[in-house]
């Protein structure tokens, strides 16, 4: 069974820069993609970007794309995101997620709060 675990967050200032790490551990052979996610009060989860398993692409929605960054270390099964410019609208909890196939996100992360005050 896979299992994420997600460290860093924490609180920054608008124009700020933060990384989240998502540590993978459990069967990795089979996974499609890990994606990103974040959700603010009140609002619906969204989806943020994500990287395909296999060939290393990471692909982004208009409100990151060019501000965040996802990589991965492949020795130690991380994934990180990183953060930067951080604006007061970032500020939501993150998780990250992995699926098997290419429809449901069947396995996530705890969760780790961002904030970013103005």
């Amino acid at each position: 069974q896979v299992q994420l675990v997600e460290s860093g967050g924490g609180l920054v200032q608008a124009g700020g820069s933060l990384r989240v790490s998502c540590a993978i551990s459990g069967p990795t052979f089979n996974i499609y993609d890990m994606g990103w996610f974040r959700l603010a009060p009140g609002l619906k989860r969204e989806f943020i970007g994500g990287i395909n398993w296999s060939t290393g692409n990471t692909y982004y929605e208009d409100s990151v794309k060019g501000r965040f960054g996802i990589s991965r270390n492949n020795a130690k099964n991380t994934v990180f995101l990183q953060m930067n410019s951080l604006k007061p609208e970032d500020t939501a909890v993150y998780y990250c997620a992995v699926r098997i196939g290419i429809e449901n996100y069947e396995y996530w992360g705890q969760g780790t709060q961002v904030t970013v005050s103005s």
